[in-house]
């Protein structure tokens, strides 16, 4: 009798219980246990979206800003920007078949893909050397960000300095060209865009910031732009720009960490803008010399050397010295060097070179390395505090090719 009382205790209870959630069920949305229980089948899933985003643009008015001028550059740059696609022939391999017997080689066809950037309205296109490398301007096809494709001609090269001038085949006297910025002048954190083909993906922008400039201040081999803008296979020739659209480098290369990975890994490479801006002038003054714009010419950034490290920073000379008002203060010598042989030191502060003052020490690496080797220089030093002039011959830079 005790247990049949229990058992209608927990059913009175189990049927309030029910009751009240029913009483507290009805009316809401959902699916629930007494729709099972009354044998209907569930409806579709409710979706009600926000109305509104959770800021306004007026909370966030700098960002908002900086968007829209992030998009501004960008539609600026990239109809200056076009895809080099080159054909490279391979020669194939000769092969036995079971059903043909011996085959002989068939030459394969490799494409490449590249990018560069126009600089005049006559379709001047400077891009990265290596991106033509052994190839013919027959080979060689230029895609506008229009979508339009032209033939090319191969105006010059520069295979030191990795810096190659086209010219698109057109009589079109209204390219959309973008003009060269003064690479002295970047600095360290400043933004920049690298604009692109990455893996043949057209029309690529990607933003960032200047890391790191004349990281090796020597002239034994060239300086570069160091970004951590996303910069991929297929970016080679294309554009740094600066926030007003200017080229301030040509993106040429990856660093590579892990020898395993292909990919960005946060350090890119760019030859300066000045370095390529005098590429493409001492092409052109070439040209007008041979009147052979159709073969081409093949500079040479020279391969002069000293064998010298100076400051970044430039050092400040009081007037009364009567020289420049800018120095470079060696900070190594190379051993065996033709600097080390001249006598000069680390420590001496160099103001003039040829009887040339010069802007920034990075400007003396500069001219040092466009003189041929073998040549006699003469160098103002000062030393000790005092000033006299070194003579030097310049050898062969160790990472010029021979």
């Amino acid at each position: 009798m005790e247990n049949l009382r229990r058992l209608l205790f927990a059913l009175s209870v189990f049927v309030l219980a029910a009751l009240l959630f029913a009483w507290w069920r009805h009316g809401r949305e959902g699916y629930g246990v007494l729709n099972l229980l009354k044998g209907e089948k569930p409806g579709p899933t409710a979706l009600t979206p926000p109305k509104k985003p959770k800021l306004a643009l007026e909370e966030v008015p700098m960002l908002s800003r900086l968007n829209d001028e992030f998009s501004k550059i960008s539609a600026t740059v990239l109809p200056s920007v076009v895809s080099v696609t080159t054909k490279t022939v391979r020669p194939g391999k000769s092969s036995w078949h079971s059903y043909y017997g011996f085959v002989g080689p068939r030459d394969q066809v490799v494409p490449s893909l590249g990018s560069g950037v126009i600089i005049s309205k006559e379709g001047h296109v400077v891009t990265n050397y290596h991106v033509i490398e052994g190839v013919q301007a027959a080979d060689i096809q230029i895609t506008t960000n229009a979508n339009k494709s032209y033939l090319t001609l191969i105006l010059g090269v520069n295979k030191e300095r990795d810096i190659a001038l086209l010219k698109i085949d057109s009589p079109r006297l209204d390219f959309p060209a973008l003009s060269f910025a003064n690479s002295d002048d970047a600095r360290v954190g400043q933004i920049v865009l690298a604009v692109g083909n990455p893996f043949g993906l057209s029309g690529t922008v990607t933003q960032g910031i200047i890391s790191a400039r004349d990281r090796h201040l020597s002239d034994s081999q060239f300086d570069y732009l160091q970004t951590d803008t996303v910069i991929n296979p297929g970016n080679s020739g294309g554009p740094l720009v600066n926030i007003r659209g200017e080229i301030i480098g040509i993106n040429v290369a990856i660093y590579r960490g892990d020898a395993t990975v292909s990919a960005w890994q946060g350090v890119g490479l760019a030859v300066p803008s000045n370095e390529a801006k005098m590429v493409v002038d001492d092409i052109q003054a070439r040209l007008k010399e041979s009147a052979k714009q159709a073969n081409g010419v093949t500079t040479s950034t020279g391969k002069g050397y000293l064998g010298l490290e100076v400051s970044s920073e430039p050092v400040e000379i009081d007037p009364v010295w009567g020289t420049s008002r800018r120095g470079a203060l060696v900070t190594d010598i190379g051993d065996k060097s033709p600097a080390a042989e001249a006598g000069l030191r680390q420590g001496d502060v160099v103001t003039k070179f040829q009887g040339m003052a010069f802007r920034s020490p990075a400007d003396l690496l500069q001219i040092i390395r466009t003189q041929p080797p073998g040549s006699e220089v003469k160098l103002e030093v000062i030393r000790n505090n005092k000033m006299g002039d070194i003579i030097a011959r310049l050898g062969a830079r160790p990472d010029a090719e021979p």
